[in-house]
């Protein structure tokens, strides 16, 4: 089953719910190792985009939806997330532009080019205790699953688990990007809340695609 505009809008639209429901728990993780706004901000984010998902045109596809998360992103978001995911959600968009209904390769490269966006933007490594650690081993499960010949749904459930693995190895690590990154061996033990915020989102994706299988 291939996944179209509105998989996109419902995938949005779930962001928006998640984030809220663990705006506390991302505000925490931030406060442990970065500026503690983490979830603050992309609450307000998703929020504002939440507002702008009624606006697509009817003949809106996928890309456009995820276009307008990243405009929205990188203009309401404070810190660093703004410009990270906004890259990702604009990269991610150019990746399947013009495209109606999205199949399995167009997913996984939609996960590619917003994990390229981040790296590109933030200029991070696997390893380096960011979001790229939850994204990385998400991009590489999604396209493990498409070579297995797995349906959209599995593939994008297998990017939720791999970014989840990649979130949880974030405790052990030493940050060498951000205010985590002045903490040295003190920011062991923490995860990384762009991680925790990358799990959120790719789960969403994920659930809203088992919902409509």
């Amino acid at each position: 089953m291939s996944l179209g505009i509105d998989w996109a809008r419902a995938w949005i639209l779930r962001s928006a719910d998640v984030i809220a429901e663990n705006r506390t728990t991302l505000t925490t993780l931030d406060r442990e190792i970065g500026d503690g706004d983490h979830g603050e901000n992309m609450d307000r984010g998703f929020a504002a985009v939440r507002a702008k998902v009624d606006g697509l045109a009817d003949d809106a596809v996928p890309g456009d939806a995820l276009k307008i998360v990243a405009t929205t992103l990188i203009s309401t978001v404070g810190g660093a997330a703004g410009p990270l995911y906004g890259t990702a959600y604009l990269k991610a968009a150019g990746a399947v532009a013009g495209q109606t209904e999205l199949d399995g390769a167009a997913l996984v490269s939609l996960l590619t080019a917003a994990r390229d966006g981040i790296v590109l933007r933030g200029k991070a490594e696997v390893g380096d205790k960011t979001m790229i650690d939850a994204w990385t081993p998400a991009v590489d499960a999604a396209a493990a699953a498409l070579a297995e010949g797995r349906s959209e749904p599995e593939i994008l459930a297998a990017a939720a688990e791999g970014a989840a693995r990649g979130s949880e190895s974030t405790d052990a690590l030493v940050a060498h990007k951000g205010r985590a990154s002045y903490l040295g061996e003190r920011a062991v033990g923490h995860r990384d809340p762009g991680s925790v915020s990358t799990v959120l989102l790719l789960q969403a994706a994920a659930d809203v695609a088992a919902d409509a299988s």
